[in-house]
């Protein structure tokens, strides 16, 4: 057995935030979807992932929908206390991890709201080392327009697309360089977006592991009715 194959391996799902672009009043991971949470199948979906140790899921502390969710009866999943952004939560489940998780474990960041990863995509992201993290993404497709500034219109150039990907979660990375490299970017004011993005601010060049257009983030309410056509279309087949 390598030591790649020991290596313990842990989910965090921050789900602390609201999805105020849904415009709803509950917040985004509970919404409906095929008759369940989102959230609810965003975990059914992790729990069927090989080889995972545990499940932390960061909500909010006045969240009082999380406890209703029959995944959160599972064993596997633990409750943190989230952040106020998407940056605190995830630092607060790697703090988390590294007084729970074995020394040396990695993480998979996931979106709550990307209910649709096929359980593939994730034995591939998870193939292989990746001391300096690793990240599903997809390559653009389309021509990629750059604008003037922030909430213009006007096109300034056109960018090379063969060079530019899609980020996607989950997201990989051992879980004491992942904590470490987010705390550093929280204190530099470095804008994290995503945890591949603290990790190329402290340095690090992430490896790019090529994803599917089926694991969307359910981010908009058309989003809704297309995350439910996969899942059931995966169902059928």
């Amino acid at each position: 057995m390598t030591v790649e194959q020991q290596t313990e391996r842990w989910v965090l799902v921050p789900a602390a935030g609201i999805g105020a672009r849904m415009g709803r009043e509950i917040p985004k991971q509970y919404l409906p979807l095929a008759g369940h949470p989102l959230l609810s199948h965003t975990l059914e979906n992790i729990l069927s992932w090989p080889g995972i140790a545990g499940i932390a899921v960061c909500v909010a502390d006045a969240d009082c929908w999380f406890e209703a969710l029959p995944e959160a009866n599972d064993p596997r999943i633990h409750r943190v206390a989230g952040g106020a952004e998407r940056a605190d939560s995830v630092l607060a489940g790697l703090r988390y991890l590294e007084k729970h998780a074995a020394l040396g474990a990695e993480v998979l960041v996931h979106d709550a709201a990307r209910p649709c990863i096929a359980v593939a995509d994730v034995e591939r992201l998870m193939d292989g080392e990746a001391p300096h993290g690793a990240i599903l993404a997809l390559p653009v497709s389309d021509t990629v327009k750059q604008v003037r500034s922030a909430g213009e219109t006007e096109i300034e150039r056109t960018l090379d697309r063969s060079r530019i990907w899609l980020a996607q979660t989950p997201q990989r990375a051992p879980v004491a360089l992942l904590r470490h490299a987010l705390e550093q970017a929280l204190a530099d004011g470095v804008a994290v977006t995503d945890e591949a993005s603290a990790l190329e601010a402290a340095g690090f060049s992430p490896r790019l592991v090529p994803g599917s257009r089926t694991n969307i983030k359910v981010t908009v309410p058309e989003d809704l009715p297309l995350a439910e056509f996969i899942l059931a279309t995966r169902r059928q087949s």
